[in-house]
Order: C-alpha cells, then structure tokens, then sequence
C-alpha cells in the first residue's frame, strides 16, 4: 500500500513538473545586441534578457533607457559598463550591459538613447529599440 502510494505521488510530481515547463513558451535566457535595434523578440516568463551595446565612457557618452512601455511585463534590473579587456589603448570603446526580467505574459518595448546626460551634452547620438513578447 505504502509503495503504491510513492508511485502515485511520484507521478503526480513528474506530471507537475512537465506541466511547468509547458507553462513558458518562450526561451529563458535571450542575448542581443545592438543589430537587434527595431526588432522583435520573445522571452519566456521569468526570462532573462541581456542586450549589450557598444560604448565609450572616456567620451561622456553612455545608454540610457529612455522608455519601458510595460513595466508589469518587462522589469528593468540595471545596467554596468564593461570596459575593454587590455588593448593598450586609451579610450579604447567597452560594452554596457543591461539586464531584464519577463516578468508575466505580455509586450513591452525598450528605447535606449546614447547620449551624453550633462546640460548641453549630445542627446541621442544614437538610439536602440527592441519589442520583447513575453510568452
């Protein structure tokens, strides 16, 4: 009696487990760059979103994100520069990285401007769009 009952219970969690699985979609972790600006992607619920683009801090510039048209679905957890691996070079461009949650089933489109965030800086020197479908 005690056996059949693990079994049942054993089978009631690998029917749970597969039946999470089925419950996003879209894949867990997606990397983009800045190629993807204007493009659509999907994220799994509870995905990650990286999207990595050039930068130079030496020049002032840096991304900033400009719009998050749907906070509930996209969350916004931060960015970090990444300066360049030893070149030699001074001024040498990096890479800034920011990080994103699909937090619940839905659209949500980012814009990144890069710009230089002082009075009378250079305001979206270039810009970065990306429509993520969270499945």
């Amino acid at each position: 009696m005690k056996s059949k009952l693990i079994l049942i219970c054993t089978i009631g969690v690998i029917v749970l487990c597969f039946g999470l699985v089925g419950c996003s979609s879209g894949p867990m972790e997606v990397a983009v760059d800045g190629s993807y600006s204007g493009k659509t992607i999907d994220l799994g619920v509870g995905g990650v979103l990286l999207v990595t683009l050039d930068s130079n801090a030496t020049t002032g510039f840096e991304w900033e994100l400009t719009k998050n048209s749907n906070k509930g679905v996209l969350e916004t957890v931060g960015n970090k520069y990444e300066a360049p691996k030893e070149t030699g070079m001074v001024g040498a461009p990096g890479k800034e990285v920011w990080n994103f949650n699909g937090l619940t089933k839905g659209k949500s489109t980012i814009t990144m401007e890069y710009s230089q965030p002082w009075d009378g800086g250079t305001k979206a020197a270039e810009a970065f769009t990306l429509t993520v479908n969270v499945k």
